[in-house]
């Protein structure tokens, strides 16, 4: 039966309360940001930026120095395209206008990844062009070299690219995990909806303390 009256929120507030069984981590986990550039995390500058979480760049730098920490890849991935556009395919003709998906350009400052975000030379760099961070990319291919079973998710949109590598990730055999704290969608609903969707059906869906205390160098 469909729940009634119910906001995406509150749902989302249920489901932690009695979280379905979890995947769990495996032996070795790689982390994977999803395009945590200008264009989406800077919303006094760009209209299409968005931010759930005013600590989401730090809790997601933590992140990453704990998996360093325990010489596990780290994974930042951007969206942009060539100046024509063309490579965005049929996903650029949805919207026009210079905030569209199409117009953020290699080497851009749209493009740029987040300067707060504290990145090392080791750290893997990956554009894509489609939702999914598996999408016609080298991700899996790096993932099996490292002998990974497990990917955490951090980034945006919680709704769309986030969601997809999420799902993608499962499809392939891989244990996801989705720091909460570490997702961001521009608005609430979208947001709190997808949480739901992906620990409900796809991901564990774990506080950023618990994922660093699992992950944690013993």
């Amino acid at each position: 039966m469909i729940e009634e009256n119910k906001t995406a929120r509150q749902m989302w507030e249920a489901l932690k309360a009695a979280p379905p069984r979890r995947f769990g981590f495996g032996q070795r986990a790689a982390l994977v940001n999803i395009d945590l550039q200008c264009a989406y995390t800077q919303p006094e500058t760009y209209p299409r930026a968005y931010e759930t979480d005013p600590r989401q760049i730090e809790y997601v730098n933590a992140l990453a120095a704990a998996f360093r920490a325990r010489g596990w890849p780290v994974v930042w991935t951007y969206v942009a395209y060539l100046p024509s556009g063309e490579d965005c395919g049929v996903w650029g003709t949805r919207a026009e206008g210079p905030d569209a998906l199409q117009n953020t350009k290699l080497g851009s400052p749209r493009a740029e990844l987040d300067p707060r975000l504290e990145r090392e030379p080791a750290d893997i760099v990956m554009n894509k062009r489609m939702a999914s961070a598996f999408f016609e990319t080298n991700l899996r291919s790096l993932l099996t070299f490292h002998g990974i079973d497990t990917v955490v998710v951090t980034g945006g949109s919680t709704s769309g690219c986030v969601r997809a590598t999420v799902v993608d990730g499962l499809s392939c055999g891989y244990r996801m995990i989705v720091p909460e704290e570490c997702t961001a969608d521009r608005h609430e609903s979208p947001h709190f909806a997808n949480l739901y969707d992906m620990a409900a059906k796809y991901a564990d869906v774990l506080p950023v303390a618990e994922v660093l205390e699992t992950i944690r160098p013993r």
